[in-house]
């Protein structure tokens, strides 16, 4: 008996039980990644936790029934400061660091947007970017403006926030709270401090389009009317889950569902909001400030993608998670494990799916740590091939046994005397705090093959990638 789905809602500050709006077409968007530079291992969690949750709803209604749209970024201050410090165009800077980004959670394990070149055939995962959805931006735009939940000031479109009731519904702050937060460098122009920006003047450097409502300066949108675009134009007005890390409950996804609601005169956005927690690095917030920033490109320089994923499910994704070494270590312990079962198995013996056992766990609001214990379980009771079959189903084990042995060998030619000459480079540049410099040093060492492990003192070791 297939067990009933329960989600926690942000929302409702409930588990409730999943209902989509529409069982022949589950519809669920994400908020992806601003195309700047490469990811981080932060960001790499909620990739993995969705695509579980991805995983899960195929499962329950079936892979043709299952709608999932992850958006890119590729139009925002940081991408236009980026490419301006690099001496690049902005295109050549989103395409390279999209692609980096594709490189690195494909290694995750995670499934991969669809590309369909031809008619007739629908695409379930759809990787959206902002720029090519500059038109629906402009139309949610002048919908908000006709509607008086808009209004133009100075070349810019601000949506005014009291014009919706009950604003606020998803972060539930007290009001005085956000205006206090909004208050900070006020612009003249708006009407009320928590008034946000749909649309805003380019700069001479920057990209730019018409502008709506009759504005003549050529400008580019805000970062929230991106994502009401992009999950209106592919998935419609209101639809099943949306999800995030939980950094970006307030103001992003607060200023969505105002957005979006608004817009349609619609009582909900998506039905359930779910959000995975933060990650730590041994204990402590990760910045580069204090030494632990770590790109998902470095991690799998020094951990396979399948070690990284399997570390993360150990954490329930709504609890905070704490990137250590030994719980690293302790994942590529059990991942090696399982590659020696699967050593042992003809492969036509091994097909992936999930036992009932599994599904009800994770039917649990995504509950990874018990869905890991009846992984267990089955190794335990030497139901070896129950236990490939659902690693397999999970994103494990995509390696064959020779393919795993070899990626965990080390090169033999290392220069030491040169690494050591590099990495004193880089602590000076560290020292002087010259980020860029440590940042080149630390991607050269990595092309090489090297990782160095950084603590708030300096360079604590280095290491050849395995």
């Amino acid at each position: 008996m297939v067990p009933e789905l329960k989600l926690y809602n942000t929302l409702t500050r409930s588990k409730d039980r999943f209902e989509p709006v529409d069982p022949s077409n589950v519809r669920v968007y994400v908020c992806g990644p601003t195309v700047y530079d490469f990811a981080h291992v932060g960001n790499a969690r909620p990739i993995i936790v969705f695509d579980l949750l991805f995983r899960l709803l195929r499962q329950f209604y079936g892979a043709r029934h299952v709608t999932y749209v992850r958006n890119i970024t590729d139009v925002d201050d940081k991408i236009n400061a980026r490419a301006a410090e690099r001496g690049i165009s902005i295109r050549e800077l989103t395409e390279e660091t999209a692609a980096q980004f594709h490189d690195d959670i494909r290694a995750l394990g995670v499934l991969m947007p669809d590309h369909v070149n031809h008619p007739g055939k629908k695409q379930r995962f759809i990787e959206p970017r902002a720029t090519e959805h500059i038109e629906e931006m402009k139309q949610l735009i002048e919908r908000l403006i006709a509607s008086g939940h808009a209004y133009v000031a100075e070349e810019h479109v601000l949506f005014h926030v009291p014009s919706m009731q009950d604003y606020g519904s998803l972060s539930r702050r007290p009001l005085d709270e956000m205006e206090a937060g909004a208050r900070v460098d006020v612009a003249p122009y708006k009407r009320s401090p928590m008034d946000f920006v749909l649309w805003k003047p380019s700069k001479s450097s920057d990209p730019s389009w018409d502008s709506p409502s009759g504005i003549k300066t050529p400008g580019r949108p805000g970062w929230h009317i991106e994502c009401s675009a992009m999950s209106w134009k592919h998935l419609g007005e209101v639809f099943d889950i949306h999800g995030g890390g939980i950094d970006l409950v307030f103001p992003h996804h607060e200023n969505e569902i105002a957005q979006s609601r608004c817009s349609f005169n619609a009582p909900a956005m998506a039905n359930v909001w779910m959000h995975n927690g933060f990650l730590q690095v041994e204990g402590e917030k990760m910045s580069k400030s204090l030494g632990n920033f770590i790109t998902i490109r470095e991690a799998l320089a020094e951990w396979p993608g399948e070690v990284l994923r399997f570390n993360m499910l150990r954490t329930h994704y709504r609890q905070p998670f704490d990137w250590t070494a030994r719980g690293l270590e302790e994942s590529e312990k059990i991942i090696n494990r399982w590659y020696a079962l699967k050593k042992e198995l003809p492969a036509s013996a091994i097909s992936p799916g999930l036992t009932e056992e599994v599904i009800a766990a994770l039917s649990d609001d995504l509950n990874t740590p018990k869905a890991i214990a009846e992984l267990h379980g089955l190794d335990s009771s030497g139901e070896h091939t129950k236990l490939m079959g659902n690693l397999q189903a999970l994103g494990f084990l995509k390696d064959t046994p020779a393919e795993w042995e070899a990626r965990r060998q080390m090169p033999s030619d290392i220069d030491v005397a040169e690494i050591e000459r590099m990495i004193a480079e880089r602590c000076e540049a560290r020292v002087a705090r010259n980020w860029a410099e440590s940042d080149r040093l630390r991607d050269h060492l990595l092309a090489l093959g090297i990782v160095i492990k950084d603590n708030k003192d300096g360079t604590s070791s280095w290491e050849v990638a395995r």
